[in-house]
């Protein structure tokens, strides 16, 4: 390995991995640490098990021939590809090492710039050297102080996805997208499920329509919902098969045998050596500038990056830095960022809601249709709705919203609307194949083009 390498990346997540193939695509030589997993949560314990256990659970709930056993073993095949009772990351590592990157696995630590040591497997210590560092360490699941928390071994993300049995009931400690999603997979298979949110919708960052569907549908697979309220103690079980005790905020009690958390995630940045740097963090969280730069040389990308936490941003950003640390004339543009819920039905967005709009300095008004009353609703027995935020003066289109079958496809020619800054007008004199949720979201179009030619 040389001396100092052009870029040494913190990190093999999703950010982490495409900061590292864009560096050998361009003709850079990169050193990529992991302290876990190469490819980082979304493929083992996230994204990837989650949404297979809802593909499984959808079928289920029909009557189809999934069983929870089935389910396991498909989410197994989905993390590694084979059958495999555990995480295997050999596949990312060999694609790193295919591209010529260098991996090393271990925990890293910054020591001041273009310096990072590592300590590998037996505490043996390395230090690297690279003329760029790219932070992509990712995030893991927020932990509350919580009165008996500690003494009921509660579930993140990573053993909801990777149980192997079913609990016998389920609390749900928040209501945004990974505990909407785990919320109806587990509830398809027939556990008691409860989610407990503090805001008075579930998914409260999107849309009220999106929060709407949403809450009909997991009540509709037998999710109870209790809003406006957090658990502020846990009363834990004193014999194991009996349900632990959930004190509300509001005095009401709520029992449960396990409680999965799933209230936000943190950045493991205390003890990286940011403030070799120079790099203060505000509250555990960085701030960069516009080109993803927080200090001389070095980037931050993925979850700890902001603004939002999804993969597909996370991938983005990761090769952006690479590129603007090149010598590219670029910054990232988050002006469009696609958001979905996989659920059934599924929910998506990008831009602004009207309330964000209007505090942005712009006039807009409200289009919707009603998925449920649509041919595509009627053929598939679905609900939801179709909704667009478009600008008076401008005529383009701010804000996109989605409930229905296919929703993260559809959201897409919204996406790349609002990207582009492509006219009303265009989007309604555009054919949109029938029956189709893109056709709702159609008839939206021509509904406000209507609207602002009257």
């Amino acid at each position: 390995m040389p001396d100092a390498s052009d870029f040494i990346v913190i990190g093999a997540g999703a950010a982490g991995e495409a900061a590292a193939h864009e560096a050998r695509r361009l003709g850079a030589s990169v050193v990529v640490i992991e302290r876990e997993l190469f490819g980082g949560s979304c493929p083992f314990w996230a994204c990837m098990p989650s949404k297979a256990l809802l593909h499984a659970a959808g079928i289920h709930a029909v009557g189809g021939d999934y069983s929870w056993r089935r389910a396991s073993l498909f989410r197994d095949w989905v993390i590694s590809r084979e059958k495999r009772r555990t995480p295997d990351d050999s596949n990312h590592v060999s694609a790193l090492e295919k591209a010529g990157a260098k991996v090393v696995r271990g925990q890293a630590q910054i020591l001041g710039p273009g310096k990072v040591r590592v300590k590998t497997k037996g505490k043996a210590v390395r230090v690297l050297r690279a003329r760029n560092l790219i932070v992509a360490v990712g995030t893991q699941s927020t932990i509350p102080d919580l009165p008996g928390l500690e003494d009921i071994k509660p579930w993140t993300n990573r053993e909801a996805t990777s149980t192997r049995k079913l609990p016998k009931s389920l609390l749900v400690m928040g209501g945004g997208p990974t505990g909407v999603e785990l919320a109806q997979a587990f509830a398809r298979f027939g556990v008691p499920v409860t989610i407990v949110h503090p805001q008075d919708r579930v998914n409260h960052r999107d849309h009220p329509s999106n929060s709407a569907v949403l809450a009909r549908a997991l009540e509709k697979d037998g999710v109870k919902l209790r809003l406006g309220v957090r658990v502020e103690r846990i009363i834990p079980a004193a014999d194991p098969v009996k349900p632990h005790r959930f004190v509300l905020s509001d005095g009401s009690r709520e029992s449960s045998h396990e409680a999965l958390l799933a209230i936000g995630r943190t950045a493991p940045l205390d003890g990286l050596g940011l403030e070799t740097l120079g790099v203060a963090l505000h509250h555990g969280r960085v701030k960069a500038d516009e080109h993803l730069r927080i200090a001389d040389r070095t980037f931050v990308v993925g979850d700890p990056a902001g603004p939002e936490m999804h993969t597909h941003l996370a991938h983005y950003q990761g090769e952006i830095a690479v590129r603007i640390c090149l010598g590219e004339d670029v910054k990232p543009d988050f002006s469009a960022i696609p958001r979905a819920t996989y659920t059934d039905p599924e929910t998506a967005s990008v831009g602004m809601t009207a309330e964000e709009a209007r505090a942005a300095g712009h006039d807009v008004f409200e289009e919707t249709a009603d998925l449920e009353k649509s041919a595509k609703g009627n053929v598939t027995e679905s609900f939801g709705h179709a909704t667009a935020i478009v600008d008076r003066k401008s005529h383009l289109l701010v804000g996109a919203f989605l409930a229905g079958p296919g929703a993260s496809e559809a959201i897409h020619e919204s996406v790349l609307v609002i990207k582009t800054k492509v006219p009303i007008e265009v989007l309604a004199d555009t054919i949109h194949a029938f029956p189709t949720t893109a056709r709702v979201m159609g008839s939206v179009f021509v509904a406000a083009a209507r609207r602002l030619s009257d």
